[in-house]
């Protein structure tokens, strides 16, 4: 299954330190979720982060940033860890320089011809790919990146409580009992096949929610086509198959009923004029 591979970059601006994070989705959810990993990487986040105009950030774009209407869900998040958000200028592509190079000297450094088995394996990958880059001379500063780090006035990220985010999606249970979510199947029990369901996604667990009320949870799997069944979701099915099946064959069976031949009653002449002839 062919499946299309983002790249989330973050370059610090003073120390020239870089993170990557290779994703599945570009969704708000999963941006966010890189903000978390890139603060933890580089030990703390800035006063301010520039960004291009993407949906994930900003609505509408207004000609001063600060006046610009944010996604809703990006608003919430800038203001809980307390950073402020500034938009590249339309058309000013020297604006972005710094990161638009970084997109490809990860192309060119990193990606080419790398073999990997799963994204696990490529992050993996990319985590020592950055120690080796962060390590090295910087071709603009002429200084190495995870040196200059020690001087950037980052705020910490341990005192920022962890922001959570629940993706939320929507899915019909099959008739078989099974919701699908990345790729793989999740069980939910049997008797709400055909419902529509609510999906959160959160810290490695999917919660289904069907009426209002959570039915069922599994750990998310890694990778695709593979299946979470749990066997007390099916307890009880075979026995309601077994009784619908006896209810329609007995609908459906008819008595047999074997009514008397009329036979019409003839006088004995009659059968020997036809024997005379």
């Amino acid at each position: 299954q062919t499946r299309k591979l983002y790249c989330f970059n973050m370059i610090l601006g003073y120390s020239r330190m870089r993170y990557i994070e290779f994703t599945l989705s570009i969704d708000v959810t999963t941006f966010i979720r890189c903000h978390m990993n890139a603060f933890r990487y580089f030990g703390g986040c800035t006063d301010e982060i520039l960004y291009d105009n993407m949906k994930q950030v900003v609505i509408h774009r207004a000609l001063k940033s600060s006046d610009s209407t944010w996604h809703s869900k990006y608003e919430d998040f800038y203001k809980y860890c307390g950073f402020i958000p500034r938009l590249c200028r339309p058309y000013r592509p020297q604006t972005k320089g710094k990161i638009e190079n970084t997109i490809g000297y990860v192309r060119r450094d990193f990606f080419l011809g790398r073999d990997f088995s799963s994204l696990t394996d490529l992050n993996n990958q990319a985590m020592e790919w950055l120690k080796r880059v962060n390590s090295n001379v910087h071709g603009t500063t002429h200084e190495i990146p995870i040196e200059r780090h020690k001087l950037e006035k980052l705020k910490s990220v341990d005192t920022i409580p962890e922001h959570f985010m629940i993706r939320k999606e929507t899915r019909k249970i099959s008739r078989d009992c099974y919701i699908s979510y990345l790729g793989n199947k999740y069980s939910v029990p049997y008797q709400l096949a055909g419902r529509e369901a609510t999906l959160q996604i959160l810290d490695e667990k999917i919660r289904v929610i069907v009426g209002g009320k959570q039915v069922c949870e599994h750990d998310l799997l890694a990778g695709s086509n593979r299946i979470s069944r749990n066997r007390e979701h099916f307890r009880g099915l075979l026995g309601e198959i077994l009784k619908e099946n006896i209810t329609a064959m007995t609908k459906t069976q008819s008595t047999l009923k074997f009514s008397e031949l009329q036979v019409e009653k003839r006088s004995l002449s009659v059968y020997e004029a036809f024997v005379e002839g």
